[in-house]
């Protein structure tokens, strides 16, 4: 079964309340990404500010943690398969209180457990290493197995890209998390439409995205990622039909690379970035403006 972005719409559970705090959330993601990218002058920014949404979502609405133990063995676990995602991650992490914000200034300087690629030696709450694109959902399906081996209640959330379809090894995951039935394992693909080598269209196409994934067996849904009422719409039906053997569960999110920031959501060459130091202020300020726009409409 798919529920289409129509489908996925906000509910009543999505309260004006809650999506706000979210919105909230995100866009102070954003602002972290963008000062951890000044110090670098360049990076991954724009896919941090496209998954921003996602990001908070799962951070400040659906994982269980505990801000002063990331190793508690209760938490739900989130794994950033994509390790170059690792700014966006980083800026979620601090959000969450997980990683001190003033830390955020040492992202990708020598000695700083903020490397531009997510380490899990390196970074608090960082559950996996990031690098080679593929093994994220392989190591999501072996984590979830074995938790409900231990018969624990925690989920595990695998954070992907759309490029990692690309991968064999992600679709060989895929089978085996519906062969397993684990209900307890959510993966979260961010569907921006751009890859290393170009537009993931022209790499290798992947659409029928939606019906691939439910010809392998997931609950299956497709949704707006920048519309945050979705994501929790998203959410919440999983949470409906969720069992520890059941079926895995799949959210498809389209985004906009740079979104919230205009001048980066038209940047040609947006997978890594270089952006000029007179920049990074006007970046924020459209990303405040755009913010409190929207907040106030």
């Amino acid at each position: 079964m798919s529920l289409s972005a129509a489908q996925a719409a906000p509910t009543a559970a999505t309260s004006p309340e809650r999506v706000e705090r979210i919105r909230a959330a995100a866009y102070r993601i954003r602002h972290h990404a963008l000062n951890m990218g000044e110090v670098q002058g360049q990076g991954y920014v724009g896919q941090a500010l496209g998954a921003a949404d996602m990001l908070a979502a799962v951070y400040a609405d659906q994982l269980t943690y505990r801000i002063e133990d990331p190793h508690w063995e209760g938490r739900d676990r989130f794994l950033l398969s994509t390790g170059h995602y690792a700014i966006g991650h980083y800026a979620a992490l601090a959000e969450a209180g997980i990683v001190p914000v003033d830390e955020l200034e040492t992202y990708g300087s020598d000695d700083s457990r903020l490397p531009m690629s997510g380490m899990s030696t390196y970074t608090p709450g960082m559950e996996i290493s990031g690098g080679s694109l593929g093994h994220g959902l392989t190591i999501a399906v072996g984590m979830a197995l074995g938790l409900r081996a231990q018969g624990s209640a925690s989920r595990v959330i695998n954070f992907l890209s759309d490029g990692e379809l690309d991968e064999g090894s992600t679709w060989e995951a895929a089978m085996g998390a519906h062969h397993h039935q684990l209900g307890n394992l959510t993966a979260m693909v961010d569907i921006n439409a751009l890859q290393a080598d170009g537009a993931t269209n022209t790499v290798l196409r992947t659409e029928p995205v939606t019906e691939k994934w439910e010809s392998f067996g997931w609950y299956t849904q497709r949704v707006d990622g920048n519309d945050v009422g979705a994501l929790l719409a998203a959410f919440d039906n999983i949470a409906s039909v969720a069992a520890p053997v059941g079926r895995p569960s799949v959210i498809l999110c389209d985004t906009k690379v740079g979104r919230g920031v205009p001048l980066l959501e038209t940047r040609e060459k947006a997978h890594f970035m270089r952006i000029e130091e007179h920049e990074w202020q006007i970046c924020r300020e459209q990303l405040t403006a755009g913010y409190e726009g929207t907040a106030t409409a």
